[in-house]
This record gives structure tokens, sequence and C-alpha cells, in this order.
């Protein structure tokens, strides 16, 4: 049913690949004004039908002079995210201080920016991705990681929590292992650590889906559209699974 988000505008950060392009295709094709954001402005090219615009989510001031530019939105999508490998012992002060700045921090910039618009017409929805790594469940080799996407969860039930008279719905996805370049980059760093095939590394990744398949950016934007649409005008502070199976 085409036309689910018509007449909203929304706002997707990290829209250069991955969930983040997905979903941003995804609002577009629904009806949305989409303003499709990156740090890296060239992988947005073929957005069709989106407003391609340069935001680095680790700059505050960036991101305030963004949200003052764009004005007041419907729809907030935070899909910036990076995913360090390795536990207690392999993370460094500054590998935790950059997975928390861009993982969570970054939410914070940009909820903090564009709130007070949502606010001023009466209402909106927060779209965070977080992950099955976390709170939900704890993964080998994801500490930081897994940390941070739990502080994910956390902030959104706060905001929902906060605003939830207010108009203010703010859920959390949290997907599996999802095929993407940011995946393809981790499958090529666990072959040359652990001396294997690309190969075999991408099977280590599918065994652990108990679908026995990666998910698709796509499955995770059907779901970001759901949750960003009237449809799910009585949902709020909630976590949802998009995982294949992967949390059972």
């Amino acid at each position: 049913m085409p036309g689910r988000l018509k007449g909203k505008t929304a706002v997707v950060t990290a829209a250069g690949q991955g969930i983040g392009r997905a979903i941003a295709e995804a609002f577009v094709a629904e009806g949305a004004t989409v303003y499709a954001t990156d740090r890296d402005v060239e992988k947005l090219e073929g957005l069709a039908r989106a407003k391609r615009r340069k935001l680095d989510v680790r700059s505050t001031r960036a991101v305030d002079a963004f949200a003052d530019k764009v004005g007041a939105i419907d729809i907030l999508v935070n899909a910036a995210g990076f995913v360090h490998h390795g536990s207690v012992l392999e993370c460094t002060e500054a590998d935790w201080d950059f997975s928390f700045d861009l993982n969570v921090k970054s939410m914070h910039r940009t909820i903090a920016a564009f709130l007070p618009g949502m606010l001023a017409k009466g209402g909106g929805s927060i779209v965070n991705i977080a992950s099955g790594a976390g709170s939900v469940r704890g993964i080998p080799n994801r500490y930081v990681y897994g940390a941070t996407k739990a502080a994910v969860i956390g902030l959104t039930k706060a905001v929902a929590a906060d605003f939830i008279k207010k108009g203010i719905r703010a859920n959390a996805i949290c997907p599996g292992t999802i095929q993407s370049p940011s995946l393809d980059d981790r499958i090529a760093a666990l072959a040359k650590l652990n001396g294997i095939t690309p190969e075999a590394a991408r099977q280590a990744f599918i065994d652990r889906q108990p679908m026995g398949r990666l998910g698709t950016p796509e499955e995770i934007a059907w779901l970001a559209v759901y949750l960003a649409s009237d449809e799910a005008s009585y949902t709020t502070g909630q976590i949802h699974l998009a995982d294949g199976g992967f949390a059972l």
C-alpha cells in the first residue's frame, strides 16, 4: 500500500549504504520527502528523489546547523554506526570513545536538534537502529559494540517515556546479521585475522543465523516504514527484533 508516508518529511542518517540507504529508498517510495544524509556525500549518488546532504553526525555544530536549515520534520531515522571487533582486552580507550560517539552520542545530537521541531508540530516518530547484540544478547568479540547498542535501547526508551504525552514516538530496530558493504568489510577483516578464506568467513556469519541466511537491508527498511508511519501510532518505547531468529 504505497503512500504510507505521504506528506511527511524524514531525515535519515548514514543513508549512503546498507540499512540507511534502504530506509531512505523505502521512505521515498512511500511518498515522504527524504533528507538522505551521509558523511561521504558521494555514497548518496543514485538516491533518486531524495534530498542528498552531507552530514557528519559526530559534529554537534554540523547537526545543529543542519536541523536549523531543514526545519521541523516528522520522522528521524538514526542509522549511523560502527562495529568494533574484540573483547574488553582489545578495546582501547580510543575505540571506546569513537564507538560511543558514533553509535550513541550521534543519536543524542540528532534527537536534541530535531525534537523541538517535532514538538512544535505536535508529534513525530524516531527510529533508532540498535542491534541483536547488546542487551538483547551477548555476542563474542562485540564488547564495546554491544555496550553501545544496549545504550541505544536505553536512550530510545527514555525519549519515549519523556515525550509520550506530547505526540512523540521512539522505537528501536534490532537487526541480526544484514548483508551490506559494512559486513563485507568485516568479513574481509575476519578472514585476514583468522587466516581463512572470505567464503569461509562469510559462512560463519550465515551459520549463526537460525534461518540459515543473512538478512537484507530491505527487510529492515520495511519495518522502519511501519514504525515511521501512522500504522504504528500506538507503538512507542519498544525494541523490534528483525534478526532471523538470532536471539531465540
